[in-house]
């Protein structure tokens, strides 16, 4: 899987369990990567840069 923001590839444990954060915008669930939640700190800022 990628990471809506930056498209990089987001790393899974060995039982296929995404190892970063998901966040529900207008309804669907977004995936964001370690990275872009240290540019983005607070969940406002990541849902303004996911719409």
């Amino acid at each position: 899987m990628k990471c809506d923001l930056c498209s990089s590839k987001i790393q899974e444990t060995f039982l296929n369990k995404m190892l970063g954060t998901q966040i529900k915008v207008s309804g669907k669930k977004k995936l964001v990567c370690f990275e872009c939640q240290k540019k983005f700190p607070t969940k406002e800022a990541l849902v303004k840069q996911l719409s």
